[in-house]
């Protein structure tokens, strides 16, 4: 069953591309409170953007290794993709995650096609209805969907990238897709330290939301649970993923 489907908008062309992320990564606010961590957490991870399939007030994550399958594009596009993978797997200290050249062992399936190819893509994924709706309501360049089963495990995931655009919108829309694919869908307007906001454009793996995506995928948290359920055992997740994304960005005590 689809039960979520997250696009990026149309952005602005950046000039100058990896200056761009550099720059963003000096202005990269690296400090924030537990409330902070926490709200940005619970408004990602429940509900979705685009409700196909209604709100779904659960955690939805994967259980299982998650391996990318990468179709279409160039070499290079190929390249960055595998090496967005990379970075967040990292990133993330519980979950298993890398690229794949078998279809059949995908766990997520990224489509590399051209801009005009997009909504075409979006219509033979989803069908005309639901493609017109997310057109409509979106009218996205990059996008990404999953399909959970009855116990909120995620089962597998579509991307889809443009990739006749700049470097840096390339990456920008890889790691939130990639990232969204993996469980936080929700788009929010009210937590600006997020690329999970349609007004912010990061191009990589900022601080921030390496502490939604650590606790996610934290041992303690599991598919199907509730908020009053995370909340009862997220000082603990939040201590160990505060302790991993210090370490691992070798951030100040």
């Amino acid at each position: 069953m689809l039960v979520a489907v997250l696009a990026v908008p149309t952005l602005r062309a950046a000039s100058a591309e990896n200056a761009t992320v550099a720059a963003k990564q000096r202005a990269e606010r690296k400090t924030f409170t537990d409330a902070e961590i926490a709200e940005g957490f619970l408004k990602t991870t429940f509900g979705t953007e685009f409700h196909l399939a209604g709100r779904v007030d659960r955690i939805r994550k994967y259980a299982v290794p998650v391996r990318v399958f990468a179709e279409g594009g160039s070499r290079e596009r190929k390249a960055q993709l595998a090496r967005v993978v990379a970075d967040i797997a990292t990133h993330v200290q519980h979950l298993d995650i890398g690229m794949t050249t078998s279809r059949a062992a995908a766990t997520i399936e990224v489509r590399l096609v051209r801009d005009r190819d997009l909504y075409p893509t979006i219509k033979k994924l989803y069908g005309s209805e639901r493609a017109r709706e997310i057109k409509a309501s979106l009218d996205p360049q990059c996008l990404s969907g999953f399909r959970k089963n009855d116990a909120y495990e995620i089962q597998h995931s579509d991307v889809i990238l443009a990739t006749d655009v700049s470097d840096f919108t390339f990456l920008d829309c890889a790691y939130e897709e990639l990232l969204q694919a993996l469980g936080p869908i929700n788009d929010t307007d009210t937590v600006p330290w997020t690329m999970f906001n349609d007004e912010v454009s990061m191009g990589f793996f900022d601080v921030y939301d390496q502490y939604i995506l650590n606790l996610l995928y934290d041992p303690r948290v599991t598919p199907g649970m509730t908020v009053e359920q995370i909340k009862a055992v997220l000082p603990e997740a939040l201590a160990d993923a505060r302790a991993f994304v210090r370490k691992v960005n070798d951030l100040p005590e």
